[in-house]
């Protein structure tokens, strides 16, 4: 016996699951306007719904919500699906409740994505789906392109826009107690052990400069004067500011060493 789990006050376990036959007469009626042939089609595909709405579990969104926004996917389905068509209900059916949830997902986000793109992402995902029960595979990039008729890095640019975004915490390996996370395997360029000791050394090495020796440097390389406009600045010729300068950086490279 299944244990009673609630979605919405619906005890999930005692879910009426009917066949295609059945399914596809109760559309019928409902696309006719029957409406008790319409909520007999709903609660006889809720168990579509709700398998649906497993796949998105643990994004953070309650399950109820995403469960209500599955069942608005399944009534565009009812309403919009050809019977006349040599396709099962849940072909169709799954596509559509993937879609009014991932399209609830990207709304909801904080980062916020042109209608357009959004668009282009849904039609996208739709293809894909269609594509994945055609071939029985997932279908490339370029098949996917063809299919809704855009160029492909339009695509790409689609679906990596409503991509979920990746927490430097999640753990991508885990044996034992110790898991590996996302920060464990990107690697920062400018943040190594020998970039932190080369700025410690160039600290360093300006604060044993003297005063007139660290405004000669200001002068020159923070505020780009000439050594001209230094020296009259300072009060000395240029060519002492050119030995000053040659003599401070030899005496910077000495103590980086």
């Amino acid at each position: 016996m299944q244990a009673k789990v609630e979605i919405c006050g619906v005890n999930t376990a005692a879910l009426k699951v009917l066949k295609n036959d059945e399914t596809m007469a109760l559309i019928r009626s409902a696309q006719e306007g029957d409406k008790a042939a319409k909520e007999q089609a709903v609660m006889g595909n809720l168990r579509l719904v709700l398998s649906v709405v497993q796949r998105f579990s643990g994004r953070g969104e309650p399950m109820d919500d995403l469960f209500q926004v599955g069942v608005i996917g399944l009534l565009k389905a009812i309403d919009n699906f050809d019977t006349s068509q040599p396709v099962k209900f849940s072909t169709y059916g799954v596509p559509m409740i993937i879609g009014e949830i991932r399209r609830y997902l990207r709304d909801g986000s904080r980062v916020k994505i042109s209608r357009g793109m959004r668009d282009n992402a849904y039609r996208a995902l739709t293809a894909k789906e269609k594509l994945t029960s055609l071939y029985q595979r997932e279908p490339t990039v370029e098949e996917i392109a063809r299919e809704i008729g855009l160029p492909r890095e339009e695509v790409v640019f689609a679906l990596d826009a409503i991509a979920d975004p990746v927490s430097l915490y999640d753990p991508v390996f885990q044996e034992g107690g110790d898991a590996i996370c996302v920060m464990d395997q990107v690697r920062d360029e400018r943040s190594t052990d020998d970039s932190w000791l080369e700025q410690i050394a160039m600290r360093e090495a300006l604060e044993s400069l003297s005063p007139r020796e660290k405004r000669i440097l200001a002068l020159r390389f923070y505020e780009g004067k000439t050594q001209v406009e230094v020296s009259a600045e300072v009060g000395i010729s240029q060519a002492q500011v050119s030995r000053l300068e040659k003599g401070v950086i030899d005496k910077i490279k000495r103590r980086m060493r």
